[in-house]
């Protein structure tokens, strides 16, 4: 599904490959402070500037993050609409499994007769 020229499906899943690695959500972390220079955010990690660039390449892809050329640098800077994305994704899945919760639930209360209590964790 295309919501806003964001393919939803292909967008969340890149979306969460950029963020399950731990060096990429602090890349993110650092840049939602302030732009900052890939040459700056190399500095800051035990790994070659090269790898760090990937990193950031990676969430560009994803779109969490944008890259614009100031002279010889590259700022990168965090751009929230992708992190509010995310939040959506989690949003409608945790609704989704909520709702068969609720029906797995329900099946149960009628299987058990009218009257018997419903036994869980909760109740």
């Amino acid at each position: 599904m295309v919501v806003d020229g964001w393919d939803e499906t292909d967008g969340v899943d890149r979306l969460f490959h950029a963020l399950a690695d731990a060096t990429r959500r602090d890349i993110l972390r650092r840049c939602g402070r302030g732009e900052l220079s890939v040459s700056r955010l190399a500095a800051a990690y035990p790994m070659s500037f090269a790898a760090v660039q990937k990193h950031v390449t990676v969430l560009e892809r994803a779109g969490l993050v944008g890259k614009e050329r100031r002279g010889r640098e590259q700022l990168v800077r965090t751009d929230p609409d992708a992190l509010a994305r995310a939040r959506r994704a989690l949003d409608e899945l945790e609704s989704a499994w909520r709702a068969r919760v609720d029906r797995m639930s329900g099946l149960l209360t009628e299987a058990a007769g009218p009257g018997t209590p419903a036994k869980g964790p909760d109740r």
